[in-house]
């Protein structure tokens, strides 16, 4: 099992018009976390950087709604998938479908992020 910390480097985003990180700023296929003001308030995400593109999550686990991370933006992870701190759901990393655990065959919610002018913006 893997450790990954969050970088510094991914501050909170203010609002859609602000990007909520640089992409240089994500490790190719390590997750990493950063808040986020969604419509339903201010959101941690799970950001996964796989080349010039980004895929997101709520850092929230679908069994009890609680966040993903064992610390703000440190994730446990074990070859493609992400695990819950909580109660040990495996999900995998390429579509955030839960394949081990109390909540097997759920899945994170997805959250449309795009890369523009070299940085990670909330999708509309």
């Amino acid at each position: 099992m893997t450790v990954f910390r969050m970088q510094d480097k991914c501050p909170m985003a203010a609002s859609p018009q602000t990007p909520l990180c640089r992409l240089d700023e994500i490790a190719e296929g390590e997750p990493s976390a950063v808040e986020a003001s969604l419509p339903e308030g201010t959101e941690s995400l799970i950001l996964l950087r796989r080349g010039g593109s980004v895929c997101a999550w709520r850092n929230v686990c679908p069994h009890a709604g609680r966040r993903l991370d064992w610390a703000p933006g440190q994730f446990l992870r074990s070859g493609d998938t992400l695990i819950c701190a909580a109660h040990g759901a495996s999900f995998r990393l390429a579509d955030g479908l839960c394949i081990g655990g109390p909540c097997r065959g759920q899945q994170l919610q997805a959250v449309s992020v795009r890369v523009a002018d070299g940085a990670v913006w909330l999708d509309g």
